[in-house]
């Protein structure tokens, strides 16, 4: 088992362990419950920790996780249904969950 991922926010966290099972990698969370802790322990101790289960995906899923964090090339779009404007990283439109153009 090796960390991919810990961060003192929470919800980052689970969005990388979402979008890592996506990809169909088994990932666990550790330490989902030391908050609770905080002020006994050290911080860092308390942050949210996610585990890739089987070494040999890894490396998958730290591409998954870089790609994930280097969208800076992603062109702002506008919909075609509903005229919104999208932040160049959505894949739906934010209001009416139309594609995003290819």
């Amino acid at each position: 088992m090796k960390l991919l991922y810990t961060r003192e926010n929470r919800h980052l966290v689970y969005n990388i362990k979402n979008i890592v099972e996506n990809a169909g990698i088994e990932i666990m969370l550790k330490n989902e419950f030391a908050a609770g802790g905080a002020g006994d322990l050290a911080p860092l101790e308390t942050w949210l920790e996610l585990w890739v289960i089987d070494d040999s995906d890894y490396d998958k899923a730290a591409q998954i996780l870089d790609t994930s964090f280097n969208i800076d090339n992603a062109v702002d779009w506008i919909c075609s249904q509903c005229h919104e404007s999208n932040n160049g990283s959505f894949e739906f439109c934010w209001n009416c969950q139309q594609s995003a153009p290819e």
